[in-house]
C-alpha cells in the first residue's frame, strides 16, 4: 500500500508492480484498467481485428452484449481513442467501427487474455463449485 501524507493523498506503492507508477498518476490508470479490462472492451477489441465492422455484426460477434452496453462500450473505447467510428453517408447510413493504432496495440494482451480464460474454463469452474459446496 501507499503512504499517506498529512494531506490524505497516498503515495506511490515502494516496491511491485505499482511502484513504478507516480503517484499522481494511480487514480487514472486504474479508470485506463477498468475500461480496458471490462468483459465487453475484451471481446470488441478482439472482434475488431479482423477489420472494420458494423454495429450489427458487432452484435451477432459478440453473444450476449445488449444494444445499451454495446452502444456505451462503443463510445468509451471511441472516447479513450481505442477505435474509430465512420459514418458513411449513404442510404440507408452505413456505421462502422475499427481499431486505431492505440487499440490494435491491445489485441494482443487481449487475445491472450481470453484465451487463458477459455484454457482454465472447466478448472475455475470446478473450484468456484468446490468453494461453494464448502460455503454452504
Amino acid at each position: 500500500m501507499g503512504t499517506t501524507s498529512g494531506a490524505g493523498i497516498v503515495g506511490a506503492a515502494a516496491i511491485g508492480p505499482c511502484a513504478a507508477i507516480p503517484a499522481d498518476q494511480m487514480a487514472f490508470i486504474r479508470q485506463i484498467l477498468d475500461r480496458v479490462g471490462d468483459k465487453w472492451s475484451l471481446l470488441l477489441i478482439a472482434v475488431l481485428e479482423s477489420g472494420p465492422l458494423r454495429y450489427t455484426d458487432l452484435q451477432r460477434q459478440v453473444p450476449g452484449i445488449s444494444q445499451r452496453m454495446l452502444s456505451l462500450t462503443l463510445r468509451q473505447l471511441q472516447q479513450d481513442g481505442l477505435i474509430t467510428r465512420t459514418a458513411y453517408a449513404e442510404v440507408p447510413p452505413r456505421v462502422e467501427y475499427t481499431l486505431t493504432p492505440l487499440g490494435r496495440s491491445l489485441h494482443g494482451i487481449v487475445t491472450t487474455l481470453i484465451g487463458w480464460a477459455a484454457d482454465h474454463h472447466d478448472e475455475i469452474r470446478a473450484n468456484r463449485d468446490r468453494a461453494a459446496t464448502l460455503g454452504s
